[in-house]
């Protein structure tokens, strides 16, 4: 029962990445020329952003403003030597091309958030809804088709 709700939760976010159109050079650039860390790093920053939300504020004790501040020191430091250093040659191509920094940034971030899900204690956390779903309406649904 948990593993299928783990399942849904997987296939979810695997539909919506099958959504986004394929990376383009920056976007690959970016992925190549970050550590675990660094996307790590990310990743802390998108959870303190939307962590400053009003109605997720709440939950979120860990939510400082010295942590979002450092977070978003680490965040500028990051992307200020991915696109002036790292990925400089490619920046500029997407420039000319017009390719979207946003879907390239999209791409990082999807990244960073699957090395996170792929963490035992991460999976377990998000396979915690399988306690409430309602087996047997799932499973009468299911045999009706």
């Amino acid at each position: 029962m948990i593993r299928s709700a783990v399942i849904l939760v997987l296939l979810a976010m695997a539909v919506v990445a099958d959504a986004q159109p394929q990376p383009n050079p920056l976007a690959t650039c970016l992925a190549d020329s970050t550590s675990g860390r660094d996307r790590k790093d990310l990743a802390r920053w998108m959870f303190l952003a939307m962590a400053a939300h009003p109605e997720i504020k709440q939950y979120a004790s860990a939510n400082s403003a010295a942590a979002t501040d450092e977070t978003a020191r680490r965040m500028g430091a990051l992307v200020t030597r991915l696109l002036s250093e790292s990925c400089a040659k490619e920046m500029k191509a997407a420039g000319k091309s017009g390719e979207s920094l946003d879907l390239a940034f999209r791409k990082l971030g999807e990244l960073a958030m699957q090395e996170l899900m792929t963490e035992t204690s991460v999976k377990e956390a998000l396979s915690l809804f399988g306690r409430y779903l309602d087996q047997e309406r799932l499973d009468k649904l299911r045999a009706e088709n």
